[in-house]
């Protein structure tokens, strides 16, 4: 019987290609009309990436993204604290890609399609609620804009990839509540500049209270870039955060004022966030770890199961590498065992990351720097040691999966 996925992001479509490579019917439903490429910058990780170069896709990749091969931070005063090597440079047999998340979602659709076929996916259909069995699960669908129902459909296991505000987690856990803010909102943006360091360079400067990312996402013939940048600033408690939409306008005026004298030697950033395409506002949240994803027939994947904070770059990353395990354990079992099996492997590791970017994960070493050394340094090794750099660096590696050394080493999580 077929795998029912609610949702058609990152996630969702992953594994409609991870169990159309397996011969697995599935059939994903998507709440809107039409399928557009949206939001800004992500960064993919070399584990994610060996997923994506497993099921074909490493030229295409290569169409939309960079391969980023530098990680770089930075004080408020625009002083390196730390750099090291990224994907392949770090000696990763598979590339760290910086990219725009819709480009790369709507690869993905276009990919769905061409390799399956249209009929395998729904748009324009939103979960509504399902019924289980022991033979199965049927699942009502509906118009999310006019409330008309669509008909049920049924399948043997329901996986709900249906994001941050998912309807299958609500339903799962419908005391839960919202999302979990931290008191932080991003502006994001994207414009065409100069190129900094290396042109694959990764750069993050400031502390978790004011902090500025910014890497590069597309070549132009002329030399500039397509510049993808993130300004984070703390908000009041009563701020107006509680619209979680990719395509909710930002203001400069919100935030500009806060970088006006980042004007360093290897990047001009108030000029930079001058000159965006457009500017975006979300606010960072998140939600707090499950005791479980699996019951029964029906599952979690990607954000519905593990929202986390953007620290980090894992995001993305980690819905892949769950559609992989997960289709996996389906092609192993099927039924609630594949899904129980699939949440034995994922969820304690996730949960872990999900904990450890509340704590700033790698970019907790801005915050220690700059109180360690407020007003800037002459010499970083005076206010922390190599070695303290190396060990936040190698330890969220280690919790989040890809440490280099058992990445290259370890076996496909999909053999054949």
């Amino acid at each position: 019987m077929t795998v029912i996925i609610a949702g058609g992001g990152i996630g969702g479509l992953s594994l409609g290609l991870s169990l159309h490579q397996l011969g697995i019917p599935f059939h994903i439903v998507e709440a809107v009309a039409h399928v557009k490429p949206l939001g800004v910058g992500i960064n993919l990780q070399p584990h994610s990436v060996r997923e994506l170069f497993e099921l074909g896709l490493e030229s295409e990749l290569d169409k939309i993204g960079l391969r980023t091969e530098e990680v770089a931070y930075f004080s408020a005063q625009g002083q390196l604290i730390w750099s090291e090597p990224r994907g392949m440079e770090a000696g990763y047999r598979w590339p760290q890609y910086s990219i725009h998340r819709g480009e790369l979602q709507f690869l993905l659709y276009r990919e769905l399609l061409r390799r399956c076929g249209p009929e395998v996916i729904t748009t324009g259909a939103a979960l509504k609620g399902w019924r289980e069995d022991a033979n199965g699960v049927t699942v009502a669908l509906e118009n999310r804009r006019t409330g008309e129902a669509l008909g049920d459909m049924r399948g043997a296991v329901l996986i709900g990839a249906d994001g941050i505000n998912s309807t299958v987690r609500a339903t799962l856990y419908p005391g839960e509540g919202g999302a979990k803010w931290r008191g932080t909102m991003m502006w994001r943006g994207v414009t065409r500049g100069k190129r900094f360091f290396t042109g694959r360079t990764m750069a993050m400067a400031g502390t978790a209270d004011r902090k500025f990312v910014c890497y590069p996402i597309q070549d132009h013939p002329d030399g500039e870039q397509r510049i993808n940048w993130i300004a984070d600033l703390s908000r009041p408690a009563d701020y107006p955060w509680n619209r979680q939409d990719w395509n909710r306008e930002g203001h400069l005026s919100d935030f500009a004022p806060a970088f006006a004298d980042w004007r360093f030697d290897w990047l001009d950033i108030p000029a930079l966030i001058e000159a965006a395409e457009g500017v975006w506002e979300y606010p960072m949240v998140d939600r707090d770890p499950l005791p479980r994803w699996s019951h029964g027939r029906v599952t979690l994947l990607g954000d519905a199961a593990h929202a986390m904070y953007p620290i980090g770059s894992n995001g993305a990353t980690q819905a892949i590498i769950d559609a992989r395990v997960l289709a996996r354990e389906l092609n192993r079992a099927g039924g609630p065992q594949a899904l129980a099996a699939y949440d034995a492997a994922r969820r304690e590791a996730v949960n872990k990351l999900v904990e450890l970017n509340r704590g700033d994960g790698p970019d907790k070493v801005l915050d220690e720097v700059a109180a360690r050394a407020p007003d800037g340094f002459d010499d970083i090794s005076d206010v922390m040691s190599a070695e303290e750099l190396d060990n936040i660096a190698r330890s969220y590696k280690a919790v989040a999966g890809f440490d280099v050394d058992k990445l290259n080493a370890r076996g496909p999580l999909i053999e054949g």
